[in-house]
């Protein structure tokens, strides 16, 4: 007699949506808010497991799913945190919703940062824009537990003062890790308040160098492409520097094809990826050519 095969609630979690309750919104700039979450099924609260990195299909019935990166957990008053930008017809949708309001979600999905191979080594983080969102877990687990890891620094960019995420919590970060902040423009800002410039300019400030480090990158894919770019000419390697990468993710698990670059699916086989495995890949994953 074939063996019974036994579906857990993990299971259950990645494949079907699954009802949760928003229990805290916080806004972020003026099109951005970071909204704790928790399974309307309080049991399933402790089943859900997921790494820095990876990331959630968000639905809003009557409206539709979208991938949402997780951008912190248990301790955020929340099982999950998903700092959402107003950009489509979910978030739009989610933009409206409050304390007490139902959602679905279905995950976690795909490959996170490499906590382990951090531990121990100098670690830089290089974000842009909505990119600190999936790094958030990262330098929030850093922080609580500094001793773990050698010199951190985060460099972060966003086009003004105003689109800057999380700037409620820079002054808890820079009491245990090095932060470089700079925008594309002041817009109103009082002069010397900010580097002005593309969060590239930074690297003249960074002290860490490419001895027993890892970098790890998230934001637009332009801004990747020259950042890496820079980094490899100054001695950091392929094998050192990670990626996560945006694309249009509609299963989460590898079926639907929407989101592959060459023979991987960003959806499973990343959204983090090591830039040495990119780099192989035929069809530029970065939009250009950097190696």
């Amino acid at each position: 007699m074939p063996r019974k095969c036994e579906v857990t609630d993990v299971d259950k979690m990645v494949y079907t949506p699954e009802p949760c309750i928003i229990t805290r919104v916080t806004p972020e700039t003026y099109d951005t808010k970071t909204y704790a979450m928790e399974f309307e099924d309080k049991a399933k609260n402790s089943s859900f497991k997921s790494e820095f990195g990876q990331f959630n299909m968000v639905s809003i019935l009557g409206i539709g799913e979208a991938p949402i990166s997780i951008s912190g957990g248990p301790g955020d008053d929340g099982v999950m945190l998903h700092t959402v930008r107003r950009v489509g017809n979910v978030t739009a949708a989610l933009d409206k919703t409050k304390p007490g309001d139902r959602v679905y979600v279905r995950g976690p999905y795909g490959h996170g940062w490499p906590v382990e191979e951090m531990r121990g080594k100098d670690v830089l983080i290089v974000a842009g824009g909505i990119g600190l969102a999936p790094l958030r877990g990262v330098v929030k687990a850093i922080v609580s537990d500094r001793r773990r890891y050698r010199n951190v620094e985060i460099l972060y960019g966003a086009r003004t003062p105003k689109d800057l995420l999380f700037t409620h919590e820079f002054d808890e970060w820079r009491r245990e890790v090095t932060l470089h902040v700079s925008v594309d423009m002041l817009d109103g800002a009082a002069p010397g308040s900010y580097n002005v410039g593309v969060v590239t300019t930074l690297f003249s400030k960074m002290t860490v160098t490419p001895k027993r480090s890892v970098v790890l990158q998230c934001g637009p894919e332009v801004m990747m492409r020259f950042a890496t770019r820079d980094l490899l000419g100054r001695g950091f390697t392929t094998e050192q520097i990670y990626v996560s990468l945006e694309r249009r993710m509609e299963c989460g698990m590898k079926k639907c094809g929407r989101c592959q670059i060459g023979p991987v699916y960003v959806c499973k086989d990343g959204p983090v990826f090591r830039f040495a495995d990119l780099a192989a890949i035929p069809e530029p994953a970065l939009g250009g050519k950097v190696v």
